[in-house]
């Protein structure tokens, strides 16, 4: 049977895959030629990362196609239900990613609380005959330690970015739909551990007394769920992180805030308009910027390819 791992598969899941028989192929197929690619091929598996768009056409055309697996945790970018009710097995790898993504927040959040991502565009270009003014410039830079974190989304990802908060000594407030309560297990040398209890708030709460905002939800149906409004009612100097998908935050409401001082600076992982994010973004001082990488470390790509790898075996063995 032919796996297509059309936005790449780590070697150990390839390996795996490969030793219970499967054929990989980790070509990249252009979404214009999806179909005809997986139907040339007779692709049994198809599995995508947030890349690839698995619509309603791509499982209409693809008889062949018995599984669609998503290396990560959000499928927006696959017909899901749709899939499900033709008999396709839809699977991911939730917890794969999560400690990937929550340390790419805290990246964020050093890197903008000591101007980072403005000291690393300008200390090459005049460090060495401006170095007195760019110390003044950078000089009022702040500790995360005691500061509050508010968590909008306590799923997965927003739980290991809580684990990491209170290891930073950060207080945690939570906002979250469909969670009222978390306990949040930090792990220690020498057997070790401790549980804190998180109840979520309303999100105005959140929004009103953090000092840092970070998102860990899907994409909104409905729009952005930070704009000029939610922006209006956080703390003045605040920032905001977006490790989840791009459009959850509106990026003109956000060069508005930051302008005005509002908000002090964001990190962004995602962008509206992927892969062409808009040139005000990108040029921003106060933004922190990464190319959509949360999830692409060495670590989670193996425990995402070994997952998937056993899901798959299993279904097929169990089938």
């Amino acid at each position: 049977m032919k796996i297509l791992a059309n936005d790449g598969l780590n070697q150990a899941g390839v390996d795996a895959l490969q030793q219970n028989g499967f054929e990989v192929i980790t070509d990249k197929v252009s979404q214009d030629n999806l179909i005809n690619y997986i139907n040339e091929n007779n692709v049994t598996v198809l599995l995508v990362r947030s890349a690839t768009q698995v619509t309603k056409e791509v499982i209409d055309s693809c008889s062949s196609i018995k599984i669609i697996g998503r290396g990560g945790v959000g499928m927006d970018n696959i017909e899901v239900e749709y899939a499900k009710s033709k008999g396709i097995f839809v699977i991911n790898t939730p917890a794969a990613s999560s400690g990937s993504v929550a340390e790419l927040v805290f990246s964020h959040l050093f890197s903008g609380v000591r101007f980072l991502q403005d000291s690393n565009r300008k200390m090459p270009v005049s460090g060495n005959t401006e170095f007195a003014k760019l110390k003044k410039a950078y000089e009022k830079g702040i500790e995360l330690r005691g500061k509050t974190i508010g968590i909008v989304g306590i799923g997965r990802i927003g739980q290991e970015v809580a684990k990491i908060a209170f290891g930073l000594g950060m207080n945690v407030k939570a906002a979250d739909a469909f969670i009222e309560n978390v306990e949040i297990k930090l792990d220690f040398p020498n057997n070790q551990s401790v549980s804190i209890p998180v109840k979520t708030e309303p999100l105005d709460n959140v929004l009103n007394e953090s000092d840092f905002v970070t998102l860990h939800v899907p994409a909104q149906k409905g729009g952005a769920l930070l704009g000029k409004e939610e922006f209006a009612k956080m703390k003045d100097g605040v920032a905001v992180v977006n490790c989840a998908r791009g459009g959850v935050i509106d990026e003109v409401a956000l060069i508005e805030a930051l302008n005005s001082g509002k908000v002090a600076f964001a990190g962004l992982d995602v962008f509206v308009n992927e892969p062409t994010p808009s040139s005000e973004i990108l040029s921003h001082p106060k933004i922190s910027l990464t190319p959509h990488i949360g999830a692409a470390t060495e670590e989670a790509q193996e425990r995402i390819g070994t997952e998937l790898a056993a899901q798959i075996t299993s279904i097929f063995q169990n089938a």
